[in-house]
Formats: C-alpha cells, structure tokens, sequence
C-alpha cells in the first residue's frame, strides 16, 4: 500500500469514528447522563452549605 491509500484509510476511519461520537452525545439515551454530570457541581456546594449550616460557621 502506498501513503495516498494509507492516508485515506486512515481519514475515513477517524470520520467514522468522529460520526460515531457525535451520534453518542447527541442520542436521548446520553442525554440523562450528562445532565447529571453537569450538575455534580452543583451537588457539591448544596452538601457544604448544609454542612455549614448544621456545624453552626457561616462565612
């Protein structure tokens, strides 16, 4: 095989691969996921305010 078939080969996989991943992030299955990982931050400071709150320190 020379670079030209090499090289196409190798474009056409990462296009799938890059179709495959933006199918991934976009079905309704990943949607409840990454909802929820979006939000973990946000988790985290509601469990250090009730901690605050319930030790008696404000800031």
């Amino acid at each position: 095989m020379d670079y030209a078939i090499t090289g196409t080969i190798f474009t056409l996989v990462v296009f799938i691969v890059f179709i495959g991943i933006v199918i991934w992030a976009y079905s309704k299955k990943s949607k409840k996921g990454f909802d929820e990982a979006a939000n973990l931050i946000f988790a985290d400071e509601d469990k250090d305010k009730k901690e605050k709150r319930e030790s008696g320190t404000h800031e």
